[in-house]
């Protein structure tokens, strides 16, 4: 999709918008940030911004959403058998349907592979507008052929797709990446950045304890280093499903002094304070937000090479070192340089503060403006 400039005709329009977010739940993940940073931006411009949520009401919300957006906690999680599974996705489709002709959005925005799905055929035969956005690496998820093969006939009804980087551009079907569009995360380094403390003998890793997130390699790869180092601890922020399996390993290697998997920080970002290293051993990404977060912070970082999103971010032993995918003794050693030099760490950190300023809220969000516009004047 071509670039567009703003169109002044349609400025003003857009500042009295009614826009509709579709997401999975108000949890601690990344697209929860980005929505809650999107949402408040919109609503201080005078837009009327609804989130539908597929997660309880009771549910703990974990980011911060300007109080006038109105949340609608759906109560549509899904789980359970294959059965339970087809028969919630249907639940979930005409739950949509009911709230966007009840709401009667300018646009509806979902995000994530299968709620884009299901928010496209909730759609048919409505004059709603959807823009679906790819958060992941849909080519490295888990995920049954039949979503695949229904994605690839449903994407050509979004008015757009928002991918995160170039390289993910090869995941969607050849017929409608004349509709894609790369708009980044927006960065903003977590309130508790002014903590930072390059002395602190902390490495730290975020996200949910799952395959995707390669904590297992991070681990084997600390413990490669952990006795020449016994004052280094590594703390493992997150949770989920895997967190038995890697409190085992944990204990296999006699390292319960110095691994630690404390759970989800009690605020946005608390973990930053706790950090003089950030490391990111993902198997695959889409864009990692605790990353970006750690460079805006000044932190020094070290990530596996993934698909897709380190190398849009790091600079290569400019502000972030690079390793290639699953490499454990390459990761090992380059958090040991990192451990014993604390000037680099310092240059590295400060490098990645300026680095990331590309990508504040304010310029990404008025990236979303421009695409938002370009599909509602055509």
């Amino acid at each position: 999709m071509t670039q567009v400039t703003a169109l002044p005709v349609a400025e003003n329009a857009l500042r009295q918008q009614n826009a509709v977010f579709i997401i999975a739940g108000l949890g601690a993940g990344g697209v929860e940030k980005v929505v809650s940073l999107i949402a408040t931006a919109w609503i201080t411009k005078g837009w009327q911004v609804t989130i539908l949520a597929f997660d309880r009401p009771e549910d703990p919300i974990y980011h911060d959403f300007h109080p006038a957006v109105e949340i609608r906690r759906l109560g549509l999680s899904s789980g359970g058998g294959k059965i339970r599974s087809v028969i919630m996705q249907g639940r979930r489709i005409l739950a949509i349907r009911r709230a966007l002709n009840l709401l009667q959005p300018d646009i509806v925005i979902s995000l994530l592979t299968k709620i884009n799905l299901l928010t496209l055929v909730a759609t048919i035969g409505t004059s709603h507008k959807v823009i679906v956005s790819e958060r992941n690496n849909p080519q490295a998820q888990p995920a049954n052929a039949a979503w695949n093969i229904l994605l690839a006939r449903f994407y050509g009804r979004a008015e757009a797709i928002v991918m995160q980087t170039r390289a993910s551009m090869d995941c969607l079907p050849p017929n409608v990446r004349a509709k894609a569009r790369i708009i980044p995360n927006p960065i903003l380094p977590p309130q508790s950045s002014q903590l930072i403390n390059m002395e602190r003998r902390v490495v730290s890793a975020v996200g949910r304890l799952t395959y995707q997130k390669g904590f297992d390699l991070l681990i084997d790869a600390f413990a490669r280093i952990a006795s020449r180092h016994p004052d280094w601890k590594l703390m493992i922020w997150g949770e989920g499903e895997m967190r038995p399996a890697l409190e085992m390993q944990v204990r296999a290697l006699g390292l319960n002094d110095q691994i630690l998997l404390p759970g989800t920080s009690e605020i946005p970002g608390g973990w930053v304070h706790e950090t003089a290293i950030m490391a990111l051993s993902s198997r695959f990404e889409g864009f990692p937000n605790a990353l970006g977060e750690a460079m805006a912070s000044g932190l020094p970082v070290v990530a596996f090479d993934c698909p897709f999103g380190p190398s849009d971010l790091i600079i290569q032993g400019i502000d972030g070192l690079l390793i290639p995918p699953g490499d454990v003794p390459a990761l090992a050693r380059a958090i040991e340089r990192l451990i014993v030099d604390q000037q680099l760490r310092k240059c590295l950190g400060s490098a990645a503060r300026r680095s990331v300023s590309r990508l504040t809220p304010t310029r990404i969000v008025a990236q979303w403006e421009v695409l938002v516009r370009e599909c509602l004047t055509t």
